[in-house]
């Protein structure tokens, strides 16, 4: 057992994970399902991409998934996620927060949040009280859907989110991991057809998990995962956050 094993001990409470108090900095996260831990028993296919991140990190780097499917960032600060959060921060600590693909549905009164409203507010608040523990906290704008025209064009399904994001990280002088450009960037290079590999596609019969079959273009395969998960990787070794000894 390695010596941070020996350290550190998780105790999963009440749907969130919490941390034993601790020296030595984290690396926590916040957000929707496409970033989520996805139970994998029996086997699932689908996997948040925070979840594949460890993969391209030390093992001596603690990664906190608290990021949840369906949340917004009105709901998880509505259900007491946040306050589970920004207890467990310690100074030093890192936060990485994405959100928007929940925000942005206007017929669900429970997640959403107005782009250039609560969702700008919601954000400065983790922000600025993540500030206050400690921490450091990183604004990734949301990942891209794969959603393809009938002329082979990759269609942009956040509007205003990335862009309202973007601001926030200006005005409040955060570092920015710029997922939307670069996911999207993922999908046109593997392709209409290729870019079925990063999501969920299965016929009927080909995964016991959908006997029926499955299309969905929003969340990610473990392939998939694994690559957002690099892409954010470079996106911390692009803003010379990451020291180089948590990368393996």
């Amino acid at each position: 057992m390695s010596s941070w094993r020996k350290r550190w001990m998780t105790l999963v409470t009440w749907g969130f994970l919490a941390v034993s108090a601790c020296a030595g900095p984290a690396l926590h996260l916040i957000g929707d399902s496409t970033m989520a831990d996805k139970p994998k028993t029996p086997p699932n296919p689908e996997t948040g991409w925070g979840q594949a991140l460890p993969r391209w990190l030390s093992e001596d780097v603690r990664v906190i998934n608290y990021a949840m499917n369906g949340r917004s960032t009105k709901s998880f600060i509505d259900e007491g996620r946040w306050a589970t959060v920004l207890a467990a921060l310690q100074p030093g600590d890192w936060l990485i927060i994405q959100f928007g693909h929940n925000d942005e549905k206007a017929d669900k009164p429970a997640v959403y949040a107005a782009a250039r409203g609560a969702y700008q507010d919601n954000l400065r608040r983790f922000v600025r009280e993540a500030r206050d523990r400690g921490a450091k906290p990183l604004l990734a704008t949301p990942v891209a859907r794969r959603r393809w025209s009938a002329t082979g064009e990759l269609i942009d399904t956040h509007g205003d989110y990335p862009p309202a994001l973007r601001a926030v990280a200006t005005e409040e002088a955060v570092p920015l991991l710029e997922l939307n450009r670069l996911t999207a960037d993922l999908e046109r290079a593997h392709g209409v057809e290729g870019s079925k590999r990063l999501h969920l596609h299965f016929g009927p019969g080909e995964q016991p998990r959908w006997p029926d079959g499955v299309k969905d273009d929003t969340h990610f395969s473990e392939y998939g995962a694994s690559r957002v998960a690099a892409l954010a990787v470079q996106e911390l070794l692009r803003l010379q956050l990451l020291p180089g000894t948590w990368v393996r």
